[in-house]
């Protein structure tokens, strides 16, 4: 008996830019490819330091999103792109002319924050994330001024071609979001980088060293049943001990330095509670894991604090 075959597959043009078995489809390895683009690195510094400089205060812990728990910019967005695809909807009915210059107004507006959110996140990003991010707030900014443009034609009188610019700007802040979420997904900016300690230790009680084994005042790289943690041990021989990779990119804590109770990541500058792992200053937006410890027979052991 002849088996059936498997029929081949047509490629068309829409589907080579898909993923297939071959490898990662068109566009995928056109991010790819710039977030390894290296050359405009020396600008991206520059952009960095200016944005780092900003006389902000505290206002920047507010814009990464210290008191959501989570970076406030995906949320911050969500005005300005629904406010312009419905203005793009109601272009398409009549009668809307007032309704959509109004939305695509009230889109500019909260765009202003929404961008500020963006850019002290993307400041204290990795430089691939940001090869990718300035791109995604190019991107954006095209499209914020299409819209600029749209509502100043519409105002003038002429309709037809606001429509058009507001077509295009929703085209173009579309390809922004595309790249946000490859940031965001693909990337990891933004996510906690310490949400699986809790899914890596087990209950209980584990050893993490000998007391005499631990500078007093210096912050220790240790193991506990496979998860790195970071110990320190204080003057009274009390020892804190908290997760290792700091929970806005990873960071080593271990190479941090003390500040008045305080864990500071040496790669972006979170600061972390050493009692209860509480991020006292961003950019980290998620408090680090922490443990309970204790001491037996010169032994340091520690548990995961629920």
């Amino acid at each position: 008996m002849r088996l059936s075959t498997i029929p081949q597959r047509n490629p068309t043009a829409a589907g080579r830019l898909l993923p297939d078995a071959a490898g990662p489809g068109r566009v995928l390895k056109a991010v790819d490819q710039l977030e390894r683009f290296s050359s405009a690195d020396t600008l991206l510094g520059v952009v960095q330091r200016m944005v780092r400089a900003a006389p902000l205060g505290r206002a920047r812990d507010g814009l990464h999103g210290r008191w959501l728990g989570h970076p406030v910019h995906p949320l911050l967005i969500q005005i300005p792109l629904g406010s312009w695809l419905s203005a793009a909807v109601l272009d398409a009915m009549p009668g809307q002319r007032t309704a959509a210059r109004t939305l695509i107004a009230t889109g500019l507006l909260a765009a202003a924050p929404a961008a500020a959110s963006g850019w002290v996140d993307w400041a204290e990003l990795n430089r691939r994330q940001m090869r990718v991010g300035i791109i995604h707030a190019a991107t954006n900014i095209t499209g914020v001024a299409l819209y600029a443009t749209s509502l100043t034609a519409r105002l003038r009188g002429h309709e037809v071609s606001g429509r058009m610019y507001g077509w295009a700007g929703l085209g173009v802040v579309g390809i922004g979001g595309a790249l946000g979420g490859h940031l965001a997904y693909r990337q990891a900016a933004g996510a906690n980088h310490a949400a699986t300690v809790p899914q890596m230790v087990e209950p209980g009680w584990h050893y993490v060293a000998d007391l005499s084994d631990l500078p007093q005042g210096r912050p220790t790289r240790r193991d506990l049943d496979g998860v790195a943690v970071v110990a320190v041990r204080q003057p009274d021989d009390r020892v804190h001990v908290l997760a290792e990779h700091c929970s806005h990119l990873a960071g080593p804590l271990s190479e941090g330095s003390l500040e008045d109770g305080c864990l500071r990541c040496p790669w972006h500058g979170s600061t972390f509670r050493l009692t209860d792992g509480w991020n006292v200053s961003g950019p980290a937006t998620a408090p680090q894991p922490a443990f309970d410890t204790r001491i037996t027979d010169g032994r340091v052991e520690a548990r995961l604090r629920t």
